[in-house]
């Protein structure tokens, strides 16, 4: 069985799904997911991603992102939400966390944990920290002795 840890910042869609569970053709995969939620990260750079890539509307609703426990009750739901489609799409299992700090901060010893094969970051293009390498998938790649992929999550 093939493991991966999936780090994502809202629930997958149906193509975030199809995607993660058909890149092993026929392995067997299970997922063990650690979500953020949008609203801990911070709210400029997330407002500076969405014009660098035109979603102007969404720039200006960034500050009606859910905070503080309001975020991890939404995040708490998404995650529910896609881990039930994970499994629904054939994964061999589906399990995860949400949490409110760096989702990086226990990465390396959760894979070790769970004896991951690769991580995937399934997130929103993330130009500003992207340019400086202190993106997620950056700074996972220097933290765990796994292969780690970056996906960008299709957009709403």
């Amino acid at each position: 069985m093939f493991t991966t840890v999936l780090l994502i910042e809202k629930a997958l869609s149906e193509a975030d799904v199809e995607l993660v569970t058909t890149l092993h053709a026929e392995e067997n995969v299970f997922f063990h997911v650690v979500m953020q939620p949008r609203g801990k990260q911070d709210e400029l750079l997330r407002a500076i991603d969405d014009v660098a890539f035109g979603y102007l509307e969404q720039a200006t609703r960034e500050r009606e992102e859910p905070h503080g426990q309001a975020a991890l009750g939404a995040a708490d739901a998404a995650l529910e939400h896609t881990l039930r489609a994970l499994r629904h799409a054939g994964a061999a299992g589906a399990e995860g966390a949400v949490v409110d700090h760096n989702p990086l901060e226990g990465l390396q010893d959760l894979v070790k944990e769970v004896s991951a094969d690769e991580v995937i970051v399934l997130a929103a293009p993330h130009w500003v920290e992207g340019l400086f390498h202190r993106d997620w998938a950056s700074q996972a790649r220097h933290k765990v002795g796994v292969p780690v992929l970056q996906l960008f999550s299709q957009q709403d």
